[in-house]
């Protein structure tokens, strides 16, 4: 029995992120369900490196788009766990490599003129990012989405801000 009880604790928790992905590609317009779950499912998943990046016509917006698409909606689940002000935003950048590491940025822009702070900084060879299995892309998500958080809650965010807002 204690086996069974240290093993089930050994296990963390974790959305389907897959499953969240497509349904946030689908909400925000971006496509179709059925074209997101082809879309993900073709690009996270085989042998690397994805050709689908490496090959077409205009790699370096295939990739900028492919990024964004998988970065922004952890972006947001993590925004979601913590109380913001609402003049904060949460911005992600992209700085494209096409020969080596891209760069994902993502910057806490608090508002009332205070200085924006980086909460994450990824090194991502996109064409690289294809995973064996729906387990392995949930914990590398879920392992981006908790740096996140961590950061955010560390932020210096004023709780009175958040509380009571001021009158404009």
């Amino acid at each position: 029995m204690a086996k069974k009880v240290s093993a089930i604790k050994k296990r963390t928790a974790t959305r389907n992120w897959i499953a969240y992905l497509c349904e946030s590609l689908v909400t925000s317009g971006v496509m179709p369900t059925w074209e997101a779950a082809t879309y993900l499912t073709e690009n996270l998943f085989g042998e690397k490196p994805n050709p689908r990046l490496l090959t077409p016509s205009n790699p370096y917006e295939v990739t900028s788009q492919f990024l964004h698409r998988l970065y922004q909606p952890i972006v947001e689940a993590a925004s979601r766990e913590v109380l913001l002000p609402a003049s904060a935003r949460l911005q992600l950048f992209t700085d494209i490599s096409l020969t080596g590491n891209s760069a994902v940025i993502v910057v806490l822009f608090p508002g009332q003129h205070r200085p924006h702070q980086m909460l994450m900084l990824d090194a991502a060879k996109a064409w690289d990012l294809v995973f064996p299995d729906a387990e392995a892309f949930n914990t590398w998500a879920e392992e981006r989405y908790r740096w996140i958080v961590q950061a955010l809650r560390h932020s210096p965010v004023d709780a009175h801000e958040v509380l009571l807002p001021q009158a404009a």
